[in-house]
């Protein structure tokens, strides 16, 4: 079956954002987006790429004595 494709709106919810910002990305060719006629659609899979991409991990902080 193929991806579910979402709106420019359902997009930005998943992200917790505003629409401008998915449209910022689809804009900026920073994210995998489908034209359907006129209509834009972002690929499900894409958004959880773009989140897993762009997840940054916690610095394990090491606590010890300085030489």
């Amino acid at each position: 079956m193929p991806a579910r494709l979402l709106t420019v709106y359902q997009a930005a919810e998943l992200l917790g954002t505003s629409v401008r910002f998915p449209r910022r990305l689809i804009e900026e060719r920073r994210i995998t987006f489908v034209k359907v006629g006129r209509h834009v659609r972002i690929p499900e899979p894409a958004i959880a790429a773009y989140i897993e991409n762009n997840t940054v991990q916690p610095v394990e902080r090491r606590y010890g004595k300085v030489a």
